[in-house]
Formats: C-alpha cells, sequence, structure tokens
C-alpha cells in the first residue's frame, strides 16, 4: 500500500475529526498517482451543491500518454454519503473550520481513497510550540541512542 502525506497539514492546521473518502479520477491520474507524481500543495476541499471537491491537489499528467492526458490541478469529486456531508457541512458553517486532505493512499483493493480532516488552523505560537516539542523529543532520542 502507497501512501502519500500531507505533511504540511499537521504543520498548519489541528485536526478535529478524520473520512475516509473516495475520489473520482480519470485513468490517466491513477496511473499518475501509483508512480508518485502527487503533491499536496495548498490542497484544500470546499463543498458546493452538496458535494465536495477537492481544489489544488496536482497530479502531473501521465508520461506515457498523448491526447487523453488530464489536467494536472483540476477539481476533484470526493465520494461521501449524504450523512458524512451533511456532517461536515454543519462543522464547517458553524464552527468555522476547514477541509485539509491530510494523506492520499491505494488500498488493497487498487482504490484510491483519501483521508480528509475536519481542521482548525494553528496561530503561530501554536507553530512554534509544536517545533520546540519535536526538537526536544529528536534531542532525547539521540542522547538515549548514546547510551
Amino acid at each position: 500500500m502507497k501512501i502519500f502525506k500531507n505533511r504540511k497539514a499537521s504543520h498548519n492546521f489541528f485536526f478535529v475529526q478524520e473520512f475516509e473518502v473516495g475520489i473520482v479520477l480519470m485513468g490517466t491520474e491513477i496511473k499518475s498517482i501509483r508512480a508518485g507524481k502527487i503533491s499536496f500543495k495548498d490542497s484544500y476541499a470546499r463543498i458546493e451543491d452538496n458535494e465536495i471537491w477537492l481544489h489544488n491537489l496536482h497530479i502531473s499528467p501521465y508520461d506515457k500518454a498523448d491526447h487523453f492526458n488530464h489536467d494536472a490541478e483540476r477539481k476533484r469529486k470526493l465520494l461521501l454519503n449524504k450523512r458524512e456531508i451533511k456532517k461536515i457541512t454543519i462543522q464547517v458553517e458553524e464552527k468555522g473550520l476547514t477541509l485539509v486532505p491530510k494523506n492520499l493512499y491505494i488500498n488493497d483493493n487498487g482504490l484510491v481513497k483519501i483521508t480528509l480532516a475536519v481542521a482548525q488552523g494553528k496561530k503561530l505560537y501554536d507553530k512554534r510550540e509544536a517545533l520546540q516539542k519535536k526538537d526536544a523529543m529528536r534531542s532525547m532520542e539521540r542522547k538515549m541512542k548514546d547510551y
């Protein structure tokens, strides 16, 4: 199972809730994902007409495809049931949260799944605090290896 992580998301957001969702892709997009040509830079999800769409997920065009290739940053529909969409809509509209793709993976059946997180943005001091904790953990691990 290949997993592609959005490392920037955990730095910029607190995750409130996560959903495993499917995504509608073209044939050349799945081939590019399997080749690892994907980037989460500035990607986000938005609710439009009771559907959830993923924006700015960059999937590079497939090298071996000619005129049937896809647009690299087109918006892609995410697959959720109505109950989940309603639940997410309430959280996003009432609490002012946002939808962020946390990671993308190909499961055992060969389907592409995205972990979509309902997230709250971090303030600058929260980011600094997280970096300090990470540095402290690294230094403790180094000292433990020395002993």
